[in-house]
């Protein structure tokens, strides 16, 4: 009897470590056998399409994000230029109070103009902190009015430990955010893949057509020097120590890592390496959607335009131990019934569910691509008059 008892034990036990990689991929629970430099303060490493965490060290500590904060800058800007709020050429003039901005800069003057474009290289190569808060103005009127868009963003995307009190890192009172928080927005900024065209350059110039050009060499040397890497953001002050919120993508499978208080450039960097080696080592993707790939057909009632195509702003996937069969795992298209105009651009119309058998692994909301007004009176009349006369 004592032998069959110890039998069935150890058969649990097995089941157990079996099942335990599967289930940290997908609920993120657990700890991979990474150590840390004693010094770092906390991390969270999450892949990038799913969000699935893969790694966490104290990852909602409420910590000063040094210049890692321009991360939602940036993203306040791809969305901006998504709506076509502000162009890629469009010019920018810098103020006093922007050009006075002390720490990482590139070095604007009062008045001086710069394309988007260029700003957007000064943030994300040079952490530009008079850059950084030209847009801000640019965008909001305002630092102020900036700020409030940045805290407001933090809250929809659920970053539950942040508030921002500037838009470029430097330090201020109440300035604060966690290794998860900045994997969140990381991975909402990575919806704008086209950002990597900045975070991703090793060097590059400014003024290009001035008698002096001004040199730009990525803050991030991973870029340079790991295999995949295309970003994103560095951070330091005396108070922060050495952050970095990085991102490497191998064939489609992307993965973002955040460190913060680092001892050091060489550790931070170590640190991130060695993450990256775990998690490219130990997991991979199943892709659900590709980007442009249709999703399904909206059908929006009294819209001006009565049937909008959905299609993938950007992929959807599933993150998968290397091994798991993927036996079993299928996905669901469901979108809200009940879908009236007007529809605004982001507006949540339904979720993509992704299950194995009958049990949920993922689900992704989904927003609407466009705007959709009310149609008119006469747009409606018409429309029913087709349905009563034109019947197939």
């Amino acid at each position: 009897m004592t032998s069959k008892i110890g039998r069935t034990l150890l058969a649990i036990q097995l089941l157990l470590m079996v099942a335990m990689p599967a289930a940290y991929a997908e609920e993120g629970k657990g700890a991979p056998p990474i150590d840390l430099a004693p010094g770092a303060t906390s991390a969270a490493v999450i892949d990038a399409d799913s969000g699935t965490l893969i790694y966490e060290k104290n990852k909602d500590a409420k910590l000063p994000p040094a210049s890692i904060t321009k991360i939602m800058t940036m993203l306040l800007i791809m969305e901006a230029l998504d709506e076509g709020k502000i162009k890629m050429d469009e010019k920018v003039r810098t103020s006093e109070y922007a050009a006075s901005m002390g720490g990482s800069q590139i070095f604007l003057e009062p008045g001086e103009e710069m394309t988007v474009q260029d700003m957007l290289k000064g943030i994300a190569m040079a952490s530009g902190n008079d850059a950084s808060v030209a847009m801000a103005e640019k965008l909001a009127g305002s630092e102020e009015a900036f700020v409030r868009m940045m805290n407001e963003r933090s809250a929809q995307l659920g970053m539950k430990n942040t508030h921002f009190s500037n838009p470029n890192g430097l330090p201020a009172e109440s300035h604060y955010s966690s290794a998860y928080d900045i994997a969140l927005m990381s991975k909402e900024l990575m919806k704008h893949e086209e950002i990597t065209q900045f975070t991703g350059v090793y060097q590059d110039y400014l003024r290009k057509d001035t008698p002096k050009p001004f040199w730009l060499v990525n803050t991030n040397k991973l870029v340079r020097f790991y295999s995949g890497a295309d970003g994103l953001k560095t951070g330091y002050t005396s108070e922060a120590k050495f952050c970095l919120s990085a991102t490497a993508k191998r064939d489609n499978f992307r993965i973002i890592a955040v460190v913060m208080g680092e001892p050091d450039t060489k550790t931070r960097n170590a640190e991130v390496t060695k993450l990256f080696d775990y998690s490219f080592s130990q997991y991979t993707n199943l892709p659900i959607y590709k980007t442009g790939d249709t999703m399904g057909e909206l059908k929006i009632s009294k819209g001006e335009v009565p049937i909008v195509q959905l299609t993938a702003k950007h992929p959807y996937s599933v993150l998968l131990k290397k091994g798991e069969a993927a036996n079993g795992i299928r996905h669901e298209v469901q979108l809200n019934p009940e879908l009236k105009a007007p529809i605004a651009t982001g507006q949540n119309v339904g979720k993509l569910v992704v299950y194995r058998g009958d049990q949920i692994l993922k689900e992704f909301a989904l927003e609407s691509p466009v705007e959709v007004k009310k149609a008119g009176f006469w747009t409606l009349t018409k429309r029913t008059a087709k349905r009563l006369f034109f019947i197939d």
